[in-house]
């Protein structure tokens, strides 16, 4: 048995986990900071690598215990180095680095994006049958939808990775939480929007989608400014679209609960149609086995049951606890690597806009 441990700090999620023979979760423990962000309507970079450097060790230490392993029983320490913010990867990096060295474990540096699609290789998740096939299950299409990522990606192998798209401006899980704040929604903005959206009407409001010169990237900046200009015919004391992404309090006050509601369904199914209409058209052409989601967006459920009706290939995606930030899918791709042989120096650095390819 091959036991991996780890680390994941690339945002504002403390986490650590065991993992048994890259599918089976030994242990997986998250300290979220989303209450010390929520004043600010999202991630301030600076306290999230305090916080995290208060809160691995004792997470690690939990982790450990719940897994019931010693440090004698690990094979390796993977831990992500990017892409995120620089500060809180940081953190990650150096603890991973000092563990292993002392313990003389290899360590192995992993992508977080290739993290979020391999949660879909844990035991727990319905696809598992399907992508634990070996090369049958090839060629796979990966949608990761989070907060700081919106690509398509087509996944040749294990490791193997041609990105198709990804987002111009706004990643979808940033429009949700800009549009949440917009309608005085709390954050984090995602379950907010859900929550208000299931007593709207998504056809009160009609957006356009933005039109793109590769099929394949997103953009939702103009969808949240849509959002912002309908919200100011309710409310012309609005803060200004230029003010957006300033520190001011941009939210309305002179929005009734059903226009709210009606605005979150609008804005929603705009977000999951556009996601669900690129991920069909790459499928065809691509002629994909199966289609993966991943990352915090993939938690909704508007998505999750819109793409699961529409696609005519098996459809993965991990259980809901598992869409967001969390170290399992670090220890899965950290046991790809290490069966591959594919261990990190000790100059292993945080590289913040890691690609995946």
């Amino acid at each position: 048995m091959t036991l991996i441990l780890g680390i994941e700090s690339s945002c504002d999620e403390t986490a650590a986990a065991v993992i048994a023979d890259g599918v089976e979760i030994r242990s997986n423990v998250v300290a979220s900071q989303v209450d010390l962000h929520r004043q600010y309507g999202g991630v301030f970079p600076e306290m999230a690598s305090r916080q995290h450097v208060k809160a691995i060790v004792p997470v690690i230490a939990e982790a450990m215990a719940e897994a019931e392993a010693g440090w004698e029983d690990l094979d390796a320490i993977a831990v992500t180095h990017g892409p995120g913010l620089a500060g809180s990867l940081l953190v990650g990096v150096n603890v991973a680095k000092g563990l292993a060295y002392g313990r003389g474990l290899p360590l192995i540096g992993v992508n977080h994006l290739e993290a979020h699609i391999a949660t879909n290789w844990l035991s727990v998740s319905p696809v598992h049958d399907l992508v634990s096939t070996g090369s049958d299950a090839f060629p796979l299409l990966c949608l990761i939808v989070s907060g700081g990522h919106t690509s398509l990606i087509l996944m040749h192998d294990l490791g193997r990775y041609e990105p198709l798209g990804s987002t111009v401006d706004d990643a979808a899980g940033e429009a949700f939480d800009k549009v949440a704040r917009l309608l005085g929604l709390e954050y984090p903005g995602g379950p907010a929007v859900q929550r208000a959206a299931k007593d709207g009407d998504p056809r009160a409001f009609s957006f356009t989608r933005a039109r793109l010169d590769h099929d394949y990237d997103f953009s939702f900046s103009g969808l949240k400014t849509a959002v912002l200009r309908t919200v100011q015919q309710y409310d012309p004391d609005l803060v200004r679209p230029g003010d957006m992404a300033s520190g001011e309090q941009r939210t309305a006050r002179k929005l009734r609960p059903k226009t709210v509601a009606d605005l979150a369904a609008s804005f929603q199914v705009t977000v999951v149609d556009t996601l669900v209409d690129k991920t069909l058209r790459a499928a065809a052409e691509y002629g994909v086995h199966g289609v993966l989601m991943a990352g915090g967006v993939a938690a909704n459920r508007a998505l999750r049951e819109t793409m699961q009706d529409a696609l005519n290939v098996p459809l993965g995606m991990p259980p809901i606890s598992l869409a967001t930030d969390n170290a399992t899918g670090v220890g899965v791709v950290g046991y790809w690597a290490l069966q591959r042989g594919q261990t990190a120096g000790w100059d292993l650095d945080v590289v913040p806009r890691l690609q995946l390819a």
